[in-house]
């Protein structure tokens, strides 16, 4: 069985002499051209000899028989094709006539296919800039570009985004090549099949390396998102966990769940955890209790306070301060977010508050960590605040 080699193009395909000249190289070790790809070259191993290659540019991806028998009849095989670039190949001693003795003709042939090229590098970059439209708009519409940095959610496709915009580079570099080739020929130059490649595979190799690290880690933050995401049920003991509990503010011994059940989750008493690169432990919880023989003030049903947490731990403790912006960004309507009193306290690094009634909201880092806490109920400011300054503690530190 035939054994294949795969090796990464030293260039782009529109550096026609260095292809071929890598091409004939690689037969001397005894690796001759098979097919070609997007990014690697797959040859098969075998004895090594000298073959001339040449590439015939056309301005369709499917070459005629009737050209692939033409160019047989002067001493070229046909080996394969990759989009608009045709390998031919014949033994060096064969002595086989070029395909193309008038440089002039040859860049003539190149003229359709420019114009091609030309429509499809602006149906790419429309498509390039909706897409980047529709990320912008998901960083900045609402005002909380660090939110969503932290959250992770944007991340992968802001990631992905890059390969895009390097395939409006690719084919703005195809452009240019082709005119330069063109110019060239038409001076009377014919393509040098010797050309020198090495130079151009050491950089082709470290880009393509980081364009496809790019496309592994866009590819599996998601997964490794998913894994790390999880619901549970809200413990009726403390348990050490690090957010604020109900029972803690209100501290009344006949205070109990209000339960709300969906796929047998308790979605009022639960919390989630989550991950990101930029916010490795994420929490996120919802508490609902109901106090029987109290009422609101206003007769309006038996009390029942409730409490919603958001905890970040993050990579970059720069993130902090700006991360508390964007939760109180997010989190209020209209001028409410002039609301906010900043208070010092030797618990946090930074405490803002703002309280309305029965409202009472808090954003507080210490450290790489972060928290909000939003509570409805009837207990004192001051109580939440130190219960958050406990809870902060137990991730600060570890």
């Amino acid at each position: 069985m035939t054994k294949m080699v795969r090796k990464i193009r030293p260039t782009n395909y529109w550096r026609i002499g260095e292809h071929e000249s890598w091409f004939s190289d690689m037969s001397l070790q005894g690796l001759h051209l098979h097919k070609m790809g997007t990014n690697l070259a797959h040859f098969k191993k075998g004895d090594p000899k000298r073959i001339e290659y040449r590439i015939e540019v056309t301005d369709r991806k499917l070459i005629t028989y009737e050209q692939i028998d033409l160019y047989e009849e002067n001493g070229w095989k046909y080996v394969t094709s990759y989009q608009w670039f045709h390998v031919f190949s014949s033994p060096t001693e064969n002595n086989a006539p070029e395909i193309h003795t008038d440089p002039a003709e040859q860049a003539f042939t190149l003229q359709r296919l420019s114009k091609k090229l030309v429509f499809y590098l602006i149906w790419i970059s429309l498509g390039v800039a909706l897409i980047l439209g529709m990320l912008l708009a998901m960083w900045f519409l609402d005002g909380t570009p660090v939110l969503r940095l932290v959250e992770g959610y944007v991340v992968q496709q802001s990631i992905l985004s890059l390969v895009y915009i390097h395939y409006v580079f690719y084919a703005i570099r195809a452009i240019l090549a082709i005119q330069e080739l063109k110019k060239s020929l038409k001076e009377g130059k014919a393509i040098n099949h010797h050309a020198p490649w090495k130079k151009s595979l050491k950089k082709n190799s470290v880009f393509s390396v980081v364009l496809i690290g790019i496309i592994l880690l866009s590819g599996l933050m998601p997964f490794y998102q998913l894994k790390k995401m999880d619901t549970f049920m809200m413990p009726n003991n403390d348990e050490n966990l690090p957010f604020v509990r109900l029972a803690d503010i209100e501290q009344n011994p006949q205070l109990t769940r209000e339960d709300s059940y969906s796929d047998e989750v308790d979605w009022a008493n639960r919390y989630t955890t989550n991950w990101s690169i930029f916010a490795p432990v994420q929490f996120e919880t919802d508490e609902n209790g109901i106090i029987k023989g109290e009422m609101w003030l206003d007769k309006s049903g038996a009390y029942s306070p409730s409490v919603s947490t958001e905890i970040y731990n993050l990579t970059f403790q720069a993130f902090a301060k700006p991360l508390m912006s964007d939760l109180m960004e997010w989190h209020t309507y209209g001028d409410e977010r002039e609301s906010f009193i900043e208070r010092k306290h030797p618990g946090f690094d930074h405490l803002i508050t703002r309280e309305d009634e029965e409202w009472k909201q808090l954003v507080a880092s210490k450290d790489k960590v972060v928290m909000y806490i939003r509570y409805y109920g009837y207990a004192e400011l001051d109580v939440i605040v130190e219960n958050t300054a406990q809870k902060i503690l137990l991730l600060a530190d570890s």
